[in-house]
């Protein structure tokens, strides 16, 4: 089971690199007008896009985790949030994008979300 988590969450992170890819070289992609349709669309799917990857590698990661400040955290929530914060403040340098703060915090409301959800899972399942 371990291994097929492995896979859809490579195959997952692949997915939202091709659309980074996309949004950086500034081509047009059904995914990007179906964001504009939806109320917060955009929002909405840097929330769920980046919450889906968090469980997929919370999982992926074994849910190992490690302790800071007296707080638990996942690495795979870890790894995310990095890769997040890297490829936002990334966009300031791209002159097809914009540095969004709320695309920000909107990804690390996902990754928060998603990383209790996945405390709920372990929880459920001893």
């Amino acid at each position: 089971m371990h291994k097929l988590i492995t896979i859809v969450s490579v195959t997952f992170l692949s997915f939202i690199i091709w659309v980074i890819y996309q949004a950086n070289t500034g081509q047009h992609s059904i995914f990007f007008e179906l964001v504009k349709i939806i109320p917060y669309g955009d929002k909405v799917g840097h929330f769920c896009l980046f919450g889906l990857l968090t469980l997929g590698a919370n999982f992926a990661f074994k849910l190992k985790s490690y302790s800071v400040l007296s707080c638990n955290l996942y690495v795979g929530s870890s790894v995310v949030f990095l890769f997040v914060l890297l490829e936002e403040l990334s966009q300031y340098f791209i002159p097809s994008r914009t540095l969004d703060i709320a695309d920000l915090i909107a990804d690390a409301l996902g990754i928060l979300t998603f990383s209790l959800i996945t405390k709920l899972i372990n929880k459920g399942s001893r």
